[in-house]
């Protein structure tokens, strides 16, 4: 911003005065020519982007004369009179100055940016900031860090990039509508139902990383203390993202192309074994299960094998067989069936096209500058039956009238289409079902249709749930400047989101041996032939005015004073409806007036909130070393009542630039930039769940009763909680110390931080009620955490002979301690005071027994208080409390019996690193992200095999890796497995939290590396171009880990368990970026 506003500054002058000049050296030149030979010098100067730099200084020397001129519109100029050989200097305002000796060629200048005078200026709450005054704690992404990368979202690109700003992979895993959860320095609240997400503005107004284009953005600024984000109030009580959006130069019209093809595969899915393995397999847990017959006899693990090898016997080659309509499976599956079937490769496709493009016009005079951009994501997914895929449409403008001197107009508008459609029947329970499908289950029949119970007909043929959201982000802002140094700004922001879906539930077909289609279950829910269709909407509409007024001066040129007050208010409306009705007379016309049901179900809600804000900040700065800012902030919402509507929060911030003082000199060739800050501030948290927590409300449902009257079912409701009309906010007090620093010449640059946040007040359970009272007392602000951590920033950027790189470190941590909670009995299952999040309390294990008199043996001294049976194969639990038994005593934090803490589950030193070099016309970059350390603890069936009951236990390949004794003839001993042995149904006993199979989730996963050529400005500018620039570019390429090959470390999560979610995407693209 900083480097396009001194540009804009000089394009007047540039276009008045360039003519002349350079007649004048002209003729100047001309006067030398008599006695030495001399020819006109010519070139074009641009920046890294191919875009002309207008106005740059050009000088030379030749002959002992000084001779020189400006480059025009075009970034253009000529100097005649020069001799061979003379050195010319080019210069300008925000780049770094470059000299080049003349070898009578034309030439081409490519200047590069100064990333001293760039980052001068940082953009924070209603404003601006010189960074040397700055005193908060902030972190600056600039649009380079965002381009070229194939990713959906901007917060997929920022992963990594900002230290203590982190995001995780929900439940959602990589689906195409995803998203990850979000929050700068770590969890910020236990509350019930309260959000700790940082606030994001887009050029001030409330936006979403998830919608607006990479390619429009200009800066983000991750504000992360709360002397910096308290400005903004109850909103930003956990930090605040802002977003700059790209505007118009001063300049003729650029007009930029952006566009990649790219292609995914999953980054990480479970190997499955074969299904004669996974037979064999499933045979041992039977038979240490004491199940009687093995699931597979012996001559179906014949026809198994035989399949495999490709030598079936006459009447095999089909790999099932009918069992009737009747059947639950009419084509034989499971133990009836003898194929192999990888289920993850046959539900996931691999190299999955998607496309981007995106255009981009800018430019404008001395009164009105403009900038429009339209682009398009065209993104598939990676489902193989059935389709998911999301398209993504946006068109920005921003258009800056300067109608006076002193008074400006500027309109800026977003809008976002987002449609997104997948297979009705892709939930949840979709991805859990994957691995509960044996390897055995055929995917067709003998005449190759689709079979039933696969869940294949439902993905292909069931239906469809379709989402389109209409996004219009609008913004009018009038900007008065009466004098010097004050600035009045009246801004308006309105923005709706306009929701409409729709889902169908369709009947599904499977066909007999006479190849008649036959009528199937979608599910537990809809028997065969039924179907379903559903139509829902919202509309929200949001509001909010911003008017403030800034006034800064300088005194006797040591002291700077900038004043700030203002008024903020905002208003939300939220409008849903929706309707479902089964019973479509024909499926092809999937609409609520084809459906015959007389059960119509609706549903309706219709909410509103509303918040005020009145706030006003002072900076101070004398002869930028000594620095200080304060700012106070009194908010007022609708979510509470009486004297809890409203609450003050001040903040303040001291800073010391050690390396302007005159006892620093000696070092400041060495030492350009030390700077120490301080910083304190307090806010209020109104994001909670609950619109208005003292409001109270009477559940009712309409013919919702498990019993009948005179044949239908009645409307029915229950008893409403208790509500109280004490709740109030919670609070964030954070503290933040740090030290910004850069030496050798700004190579060297960097910041670190230390902060301690503590949120009070929290919304935590009630007291115990007595029996008699008859409902739930309402929750209470009776819970307190405190968080400790450190943010870390390093740079290093130089050039050895042609070949210019850098080096990039983010590193951060932080950890989250309980300090208030009602557990009065100090349970192990609750929080408790004193505690650390995240904690994992388990057991230690001795090993594998290896015999059933080492077992018996080890029992004598070490009897687990659960499970039976013990035998050879079976786990060895410690006692380490002398009692001759493994238990968890009471389990309380005073009494945990033999449970020590074995881990914690929260992610600790987060980290980026980026490599990047550029030589010529030759760029690359590596960027790779991860966490040093997090432990994860697992029981369900993706991490203990076949050991839960038979029907819902998981084989992978890593599960093979099992005990078996030295007689073992099934796979052959393995005395030094590393699970234990299979036991259908009984076999959690082995795993009970322990250290042995806790596992270590740290990861690092090169994130994305790009190769990049552009080509000479000369060649690009035979075909009108200023820049061409091809690009390769890899996402999630590869990942390093200690985890098991089950797990993505990224993606552990799932709605029916851990690694049951959609995979995450590896992703490699071709893109191409042009400026005309």
């Amino acid at each position: 911003m900083y480097l396009r506003q001194k540009r804009t500054t000089s394009l007047l002058v540039a276009a008045l005065f360039s003519t002349s000049l350079l007649h004048a050296n002209s003729a100047n030149g001309s006067s030398v020519a008599v006695v030495q030979q001399h020819a006109t010098c010519k070139g074009v100067v641009v920046d890294t982007n191919g875009e002309p730099v207008i106005g740059a200084s050009v000088s030379i020397v030749s002959n002992g004369q000084k001779k020189g001129g400006i480059t025009d519109l075009d970034g253009k100029f000529e100097v005649a009179g020069v001799a061979e050989g003379s050195t010319i200097t080019i210069s300008y305002v925000g780049y770094k100055t470059q000299q080049v000796v003349w070898s009578g060629k034309d030439l081409s200048i490519t200047l590069q940016e100064n990333s001293e005078m760039l980052d001068n200026v940082v953009v924070v709450g209603y404003g601006t900031q010189k960074k040397v005054n700055l005193t908060g704690a902030v972190s600056v992404v600039n649009s380079k860090q965002l381009e070229s990368r194939p990713v959906t979202s901007v917060a997929q690109a920022l992963q990594g990039e900002v230290p203590g700003l982190n995001f995780s992979v929900g439940n959602s895993g990589g689906s195409l509508d995803g998203r990850m959860s979000m929050n700068i320095r770590g969890i910020g609240t236990i509350g019930a139902g309260s959000n700790a997400s940082p606030l994001v503005l887009i050029d001030g107004s409330e936006g979403d990383l998830y919608s607006i284009s990479p390619n429009d953005i200009e800066s983000i600024s991750v504000l992360k203390d709360a002397s910096s984000s308290a400005i903004y109030g109850s909103r930003a009580a956990f930090g605040v993202i802002l977003v700059t959006t790209k505007s118009g130069k001063d300049s003729r019209m650029s007009v930029s192309y952006n566009g990649n093809v790219r292609f995914s595969t999953a980054t990480q899915i479970p190997e499955m074994p074969n299904s004669y393995d996974f037979a064999r397999y499933w045979n041992d847990a039977a038979a240490n299960s004491g199940g009687g017959d093995p699931p597979f006899k012996q001559d179906m693990l014949e026809k198994i094998k035989n399949h495999i090898n490709g030598t079936p016997k006459p009447g095999d080659e089909a790999t099932t067989i009918w069992k009737g309509y009747a059947a639950n499976e009419p084509w034989g599956m499971y133990t009836d069936s003898w194929d192999n079937t990888d289920w993850f490769k046959e539900m996931y496709k691999t190299g999955v096209p998607s496309t981007e493009h995106n255009v981009a016009v800018s430019g404008g005079g001395n009164k009105v500058n403009y900038y429009l951009s339209g682009s398009v994501l065209s993104q598939r997914g990676l489902i193989r039956h059935g389709k998911d895929k999301l398209t993504r449409y946006n068109f920005s403008s921003k258009i800056t009238a300067h109608l006076k001197d002193w008074f400006t107009i500027t309109y800026n508008s977003k809008w976002i289409r987002e449609d997104f459609s997948r297979p009705s029947y892709m939930t949840g329970l979709f991805f859990h079902n994957i691995a509960r499908r044996w390897p055995t289950n055929p995917v067709y029949d003998p005449h190759g249709h689709y079979v039933h119970g696969n869940e294949i007909l439902q993905m292909e043929n069931g239906g469809i749930d379709n989402t389109q959201k209409d996004k219009l982000y609008q913004q009018l802002a009038l900007e008065f400047r009466p004098l010097k140094g004050w600035k009045i700004r009246l801004e308006g922001n309105y923005n709706t989101v306009d929701y409409h879906n729709h889902w169908e539930v369709l009947p599904i077909y499977y066909y007999d041996p006479d190849e008649h289609p036959v009528a199937a279950a979608w599910s537990g829910d809809y028997a065969a032939g039924k179907s379903n269709v559903g139509e829902s909407m919202y509309k929200n509409n949001y509001y909010n005015g911003r008017f403030f007024t800034e006034y800064a001066f300088t005194l006797n040129d040591k002291h700077d004073f900038k004043f700030l007050a203002g008024l903020d208010m905002e208003s939300n409306r939220y409008t849903y409806l929706g309707v479902s009705r089964a019973d479509l007379i024909t499926p092809s016309v999937p609409t609520l007036n084809n459906a015959t049901n007389k059960d119509v179900k609706p549903s309706f809600s219709d909410t509103q909130w509303a918040t005020m804000g009145v706030f006003g900040r002072i900076n101070y700065a004398y002869d930028s070393r000594y620095l200080a800012e304060f700012s106070i902030r009194r908010d007022g919402s609708s979510r509470f009542i009486g004297d809890k509507t409203w609450g003050t929060f001040p903040s303040f911030s001291l800073g010391w630039n050690i390396a302007n003082e005159r006892f620093f000199r000696p070092l400041a060739s060495k030492i350009s930039t030390l700077k120490l800050r301080f910083s304190y501030g307090a806010l209020g948290n109104t994001n909670i769940k609950e619109l208005y927590p003292w409001f109270l409300g009477q559940p009712a449902s309409a013919a919702s009763s498990a019993w009948l009257i005179n044949g239908e079912r009645v409307n029915t409701s229950n008893v409403p909680g208790l509500v109280s009309p004490n709740l109030t906010w919670e609070s964030v007090r954070s503290w933040n110390i740090g030290l910004d620093f850069a030496a050798f010449n700004n190579k060297l640059q960097g910041n670190f931080d230390y902060f301690v946040r503590t949120t009070k007040d929290m919304v935590g359970p009630a007291p115990v009620r007595p029996s008699i009272l008859g409902a739930t007392l309402p929750k209470e602000n009776n819970s307190d955490m405190r968080s400790n951590g450190w943010d870390l920033e390093l740079k290093w950027r130089d050039r050895i002979g042609q070949v210019s790189y850098g080096i990039k470190l983010v590193l951060s941590d932080d950890y989250q301690t309980i300090t208030r909670y009602y557990n009065p009995n100090r349970l192990l299952t609750q929080w408790c005071e004193g505690k650390r999040m995240g904690d994992i309390y388990g057991y230690e294990v001795e090993g594998i027994a290896q015999t059933d008199q080492q077992m018996t043996e080890w029992l004598a001294n070490n009897k687990p208080s659960w499970g039976s049976d013990w035998a050879a194969g079976d786990v060895m639990y410690k006692d380490l409390d002398g009692d001759k038994k493994v238990n968890s005593g009471k389990g309380t934090y005073d009494d945990m019996g033999d449970l020590r803490k074995i881990g914690n589950s929260l992610p600790r030193y987060r980290y980026g690193i980026t490599l990047d070099a550029a030589w010529k016309g030759f760029d690359f970059l590596i960027f790779m992200q991860g966490v040093g350390k997090r432990d994860f603890w697992d029981s369900s069936p993706y991490s203990v095999g076949a050991n839960v009951g038979l029907w819902q236990s998981a084989a992978f390949k890593d599960h093979l890796n099992y005990w078996r004794p030295a007689t073992d003839t099934n796979f052959g001993p393995n005395p030094n497995g590393f699970y234990p042995r299979p036991l259908f149904a009984k076999g959690s006993k082995n795993f009970q939290t322990s250290d042995r199979y806790l596992q270590n989730a740290a990861y690092m996963r090169i994130k994305n590396i790009q190769i990049g050529y552009s080509l000479p400005t000369a060649l690009a500018n035979k075909i009108g171009a200023s820049r061409v620039r091809f690009y390769f570019s890899a996402e999630n390429l590869v990942t390093f880990t200690k985890m098991n090959k089950i797990f993505d470390p990224e993606a552990t999560g799932g709605d029916w368990g851990p690694g049951k979610l959609y995979p995450l995407q590896r992703t490699i693209s071709f893109g191409l970026n042009l400026n005309f």
